[in-house]
């Protein structure tokens, strides 16, 4: 064994030996992961030698299951590397991962081009063997696997591939690098306290806190949500606001060392150059060819619809944001993106006297984590036990086991709410175990995070969330579900190893509690006081649920555009693009407020340069459908109605192992449809 006891007390070639075999965060160092990687290279190596070497003519046992069984010890060392990258991240982690990603893609396309291998798989594929159903989706997602990651191409071919492959690993990691670089650099720092008329006590008190941590005086502003999104929204100083809003809005954008414009024509390049290599004329058909939307034509038509549907609601909104404007500063002011935020909180205080920081006494962190976790007792029965003997990787990360029902045990649960230096921006759900099952019949269960940027704490409050993160929230608790209710056979059709559009479907669902009055009465107090949030409070959040609805809409429909901008593309971008202007002109039909010429979303646009939205990010808009008429059924049965939960809940059990679109009619009876969506966003009756 590679490991030195005396070195390390981690071995990650055996499942741990943990409660649960969670991840020992407390016994892993970073001197671990390289050894731990080299080594799972080498075993996972050595058995795919030995199914090539089985003398046995190949089977689905011998060569697809002995193949999916493959790499253990590696996905154990790389899901921590990787997860703890994004979240827990400093700069002997990002040098360690600048050295062994060229290490895992040269490994990954040593495995997907190995034409003995494949030569097995494919004669197993071929040979047309009597299975169950998972395990025919198992098969045909192994062999189509391996030919869309250049089984079938010749050896010149595939020695191109490798090269690109191992260029597009290097950018990724650049690219990502680089915006937390910037992310972290950048601090509005506010020494002259009348400057900071109009923000709430929240937002000053938690930015007082943050100079304090870095050794200034005053108050300190930075990118992270929690501090820009609040300084955006109130603070009454205009051109504080245009600096903020520059700074995060030309974030990668401006030159230096962490410009991303040059990365985003070689991560685009890279992905046409791939695709077309593999016979497909675009990035998007590659990818779509495994998704619900099948194809680019259809991801137009909704994208497009939806302009359509939403734009005229969307300008009477922006006209009436502009009126307001103008009554409070005078008929000369011309609305600009910097000042969306603040007259829109203005407009709606005004029409429904209501804003977020109106709610944030009544939502204390640890409540909400109580009415989230039972929301999901009263709909599914499992109950959430916190467990603080689980070892965890920071002190902010709360572990809960999870129980089923009928007592068993379901899943681990991790939370980590608070942004920090090392963490990147945003929200998202990640696993450090799948589920599957054991040749002997052994649910082995799986292990889940919820990772975000909420509120944080100050010295004299608890952490105190707007009702936006609330919806993040229940956003993510949504994936986490789909991750829990996991029961396959194989771990690579288990939970969320789904179609990339079908995936957003329980997490966006979850989100229509969040205005639901059952759901806010059984959590929402206020802090102090322990008053419940008032029916007449609720209501206000209820009335003013679609306010600005056709602007957000437009909002992601022109991220959609620009996705499918760089990615339905038949020609490779040139290397003196303007990626800027590129931009602007791909979501031009979608854009309300005067284009700044300098800002930039494509070299932050971490969905779709380095994570699994490239070509996908219409997926959004594409499960909200789904989600909206999904929800409709919860409407029309009861939202806690158990019977339709149940039903829910094995529509996500599933996990990969059945056509998306086919789990979804068996759930709702038929094909969804966009009137629910229209008719829940006020557009139509």
């Amino acid at each position: 064994m590679f490991i030195d006891k005396n070195m390390s007390q981690i071995d990650f070639s055996q499942p741990y030996s943990t409660p649960h075999q969670v991840t020992p965060f407390d016994l892993i160092k970073i001197d671990d992961y390289e050894p731990a990687i080299l080594e799972g290279i080498r075993k996972e190596d050595e058995e795919v030698a030995n199914i090539i070497n089985n003398p046995e003519p190949p089977t689905f046992e011998n060569t697809i299951e002995a193949f999916n069984n493959c790499g253990a010890m590696l996905n154990r060392v790389t899901t921590v590397f990787f997860n703890l990258l994004s979240c827990e991240t400093n700069d002997e982690l990002d040098e360690l991962a600048n050295k062994v990603q060229p290490l895992l893609s040269e490994h990954s396309n040593n495995i997907g081009l190995n034409e003995e291998l494949f030569a097995r798989i494919k004669k197993v594929f071929e040979s047309k063997p009597e299975l169950t159903a998972e395990q025919q989706k198992l098969l045909e997602t192994t062999y189509k696997g391996f030919v869309r990651r250049g089984a079938n191409l010749n050896r010149e071919q595939k020695e191109e591939f490798r090269k690109i492959s191992l260029e597009l690993s290097k950018n990724v990691l650049l690219y990502r690098q680089n915006s937390l670089k910037e992310t972290n650099a950048y601090i509005l720092h506010i020494t002259d306290k009348e400057r900071l008329e109009g923000l709430p006590e929240s937002s000053i008190e938690a930015a007082e806190q943050t100079a304090k941590e870095k050794g200034l005086d005053g108050w300190v502003f930075t990118l992270q949500a929690p501090s820009y999104g609040p300084f955006m929204s109130y603070c009454k100083d205009r051109e504080l606001r245009k600096e903020i809003y520059m700074a995060y809005n030309t974030k990668c954008a401006h030159g230096g060392e962490t410009d991303n414009q040059e990365l985003v024509i070689k991560l685009v390049n890279g992905r046409i150059q791939q695709a077309q290599l593999l016979g497909y004329p675009d990035f998007a058909s590659y990818v779509l060819e495994n998704r619900m939307a099948e194809n680019q034509e259809n991801v137009y038509a909704l994208l497009n619809e939806l302009v359509e549907k939403y734009r005229p609601t969307a300008e009477k909104e922006l006209k009436a944001i502009q009126e307001i404007a103008v009554e409070i500063e005078g008929k000369d002011f011309q609305i600009m993106p910097w000042d969306w935020a603040y007259y829109s909180d203005k407009l709606k205080l005004k029409k429904y006297n209501i804003n977020a920081e109106m709610l944030r006494p009544y939502f204390q962190v640890d409540k909400v984590i109580d009415g989230v976790l039972g929301l999901a007792t009263k709909l599914y029965g499992i109950t959430f036990k916190e467990n603080r003997d689980i070892p965890v990787f920071h002190p902010d990360v709360i572990p809960f086991e999870v129980y089923d029902k009928d007592g068993s045990f379901l899943a681990i649960l991790y939370t980590d709410f608070y942004p920090r230096e090392g963490k990147r921006s945003g929200a998202w759900m990640t696993s450090y175990k799948e589920q599957w099952i054991e040749k002997d019949g052994t649910n082995s269960r799986p292990h889940v995070s919820i990772t975000t940027n909420f509120t944080k704490p100050t010295p004299s409050k608890p952490a105190l969330l707007t009702l936006g993160e609330v919806e993040t929230f229940l956003h993510e608790f949504g994936h986490t579900l789909h991750g829990m209710f996991a029961n396959t056979v194989y771990e690579s059709l288990s939970g969320t190893n789904v179609y990339w559009d079908f995936v957003e479907l329980p997490s966006q669902f979850m989100e229509n509690y969040a205005i639901e009055k059952e759901f806010l009465k059984t959590f929402a107090r206020h802090y102090k006081t322990g008053e419940e949030l008032p029916d007449e409070l609720v209501q206000r959040i209820i009335d003013s649920r679609n306010f600005n609805t056709a602007y957000a809409c437009l909002r992601q429909v022109s991220f959609g555009l620009l996705d499918m901008a760089y990615y339905s593309r038949r020609e490779l971008l040139p290397e003196d693009t303007d990626i800027k202007e590129y931009e602007h002109k791909a979501w031009e039909i979608t854009q309300l407020l005067p284009v700044i010429p300098e800002c930039c979303m494509s070299t932050q646009f971490s969905h779709i340069m380095t994570g699994g939205y490239a070509a996908g990010y219409y997926s959004y808009k594409w499960a909200e459908v789904l989600d909206a008429d999904a929800f409709e059924l919860f409407k029309e049965t009861g939202i806690f109605n158990p019977e339709t939960a149940q039903k829910f809940r094995t529509l996500l059990s599933k996990g990969g192992t059945v056509n998306p679109m086919d789990l979804y009619i068996e759930f709702r009876g038929n094909k969804p449809s966009i009137h629910a969506l229209l008719k829940r966003n006020g557009i139509t009756e």
